[in-house]
């Protein structure tokens, strides 16, 4: 009897250890095409671009690609993740709260700073601004996630926010943060075919874009690297059995539990 009972318990425990490395794996290719995203954003700024200044110059500009791919995509992909790490599953929840603000706080921080350079350099060389699908998609995407923010502060971590509230706005606020990610992504990748065809197909350019000089190359890989960091991050969010347990130390109560407490 005892081995009846006890092989299902190996077989629970071997099943979950697996699907934890499996986790970690994924985890791991997500943290290295996310480094990669930032390492190429940053090269192709500073080595075909001009480099970085805040003087309302192209180089300043390149500030916002930069910018939008650190903190939009990479940093903000890593936020919607701190949920599924397994290791955290047994942390209290109002440190991953806390966590999870801060480093959205930190992405937020960065794409504002994105914002500023591009809307500076267009004000400064009078560019139009917000007139490409790009920017639409772009600036909707930032809108959303400073709403995304203030709401979520609002709701999960001040102590006078009704529980009804917090528990009725927490569907809305996964939804919305599932969709902040493609959005950015899409922004990123149109921004970068965009750039290229500016710079690229300038009548002072001396390698056009349909002809692949080492630049196109590097700005279309970063565009590969993009798609490839959403996705890996897509599958760690989607995946039912990476999801957090609902055990009874995480109650409902827990969930929506205020970080400020008034204590």
């Amino acid at each position: 009897m005892l081995l009846v009972y006890r092989i299902p318990d190996i077989n629970f425990h071997m099943t979950k250890m697996k699907s934890s490395s499996v986790f970690y794996l994924v985890y791991t290719l997500s943290l290295i095409f996310g480094l990669l995203c930032i390492i190429f954003v940053t090269t192709w700024c500073k080595g075909y671009r001009g480099g970085f200044a805040w003087d309302g110059t192209v180089k300043m500009f390149n500030w916002h690609p930069v910018c939008m791919v650190t903190g939009l995509v990479v940093l903000y992909g890593n936020a919607i993740l701190v949920y599924r790490l397994p290791f955290t599953w047994s942390s209290n929840k109002l440190i991953l709260k806390f966590v999870h603000g801060t480093l959205n706080l930190g992405a937020l921080s960065l794409a504002v700073i994105g914002l500023l350079a591009a809307f500076w350099f267009h004000n400064k060389m009078h560019i139009p601004n917000l007139y490409s699908v790009h920017s639409w998609v772009g600036f909707a995407a930032v809108i959303l996630f400073g709403l995304q923010w203030l709401m979520g502060f609002l709701a999960f971590l001040l102590p006078c926010t009704p529980i009804w509230l917090r528990t009725a706005y927490k569907d809305l606020h996964v939804f919305s943060g599932l969709c902040i990610l493609p959005m950015t992504v899409a922004a990123s990748v149109s921004g970068i075919n965009e750039k290229l065809i500016f710079v690229l197909d300038a009548p002072n350019s001396t390698a056009s874009y349909k002809n692949l000089p080492p630049e196109a190359y590097l700005a279309n890989t970063l565009g590969v690297l993009l798609l490839c960091f959403s996705l890996t991050v897509a599958w760690m969010l989607l995946k039912r059995e990476w999801q957090r347990p609902n055990t009874h130390a995480f109650s409902l109560s827990d969930a929506t539990e205020p970080l400020l407490t008034e204590n």
